[in-house]
């Protein structure tokens, strides 16, 4: 008989709570209890095959795990980093969720000009709204060569989803991650940053502004 040392590192909660019940039931001890719950959980394939399997499950969430502590420790870096030349903001609405999208985006450069931004960009939910605000955001700090860049956001999900390994990225904004990505490598010296709703009012307030603006052309045309 195999001896496996770590099975109940590698039981779900139910096998273990299972193996509580046969253990009294059957007065074994809770090695043995939980070895006869993970082999009927094997079934044919064995214990060996279960083990073997599980046990790279658990690797591999480590290894995820390992992955986004490294992407959060690399974000927190370049967060600390001294103030760069240019900084932006962006903000992304919905009305409703999914519904028709607004985008607001405001570009500050270093001799003080004041780039700003508020358009209706098409149907779609928040998050897909906020990605394209950062795209639109990205379009215009290519064009006015803003290298040296702090963009500031408040939708964790996108700056996770643009900033993080391949590994998470969200399917369903495949499509903006890849635009962004291909905007921010023509930029050098570019930090995305995380605040909250309360510190990204300008952006929010162009986001609400362009939603208004459709508002209004609805109850003319109407």
């Amino acid at each position: 008989m195999h001896d496996f040392p770590d099975l109940d590192r590698i039981a779900y909660k139910a096998e273990r709570a299972a193996s509580r019940r046969l253990a009294q039931a059957e007065g074994l001890s809770a090695e043995q209890a939980l070895r006869r719950t993970l082999e009927l959980a094997a079934g044919a394939a064995g214990l060996a095959v279960l083990v073997e399997l599980r046990t790279g499950m658990l690797a591999a969430q480590a290894a995820r795990d390992a992955a986004r502590a490294t992407a959060k420790a690399a974000a927190i870096s370049r967060h600390d980093a001294q103030p760069t030349a240019w900084r932006a903001w962006f903000d992304g609405s919905a009305k409703p969720n999914p519904g028709r999208c607004g985008i607001g985006v405001r570009l500050e450069g270093p001799d003080g000009r004041v780039i700003e931004l508020a358009q209706p960009a098409g149907h779609g939910n928040s998050s897909e709204a906020e990605y394209r605000a950062l795209i639109a955001l990205l379009e215009l700090a290519v064009a006015h060569g803003a290298h040296a860049l702090t963009i500031h956001g408040d939708s964790r999900v996108v700056i996770d989803d643009v900033t993080g390994p391949d590994l998470y990225a969200a399917p369903a904004l495949a499509g903006y991650r890849a635009r962004a990505s291909a905007l921010l490598a023509s930029l050098s010296d570019v930090r995305l940053r995380w605040v909250p709703r309360h510190k990204n009012s300008g952006a929010d307030a162009l986001s609400q502004r362009a939603l208004f603006s459709l508002d209004t052309d609805a109850t003319i045309s109407s």
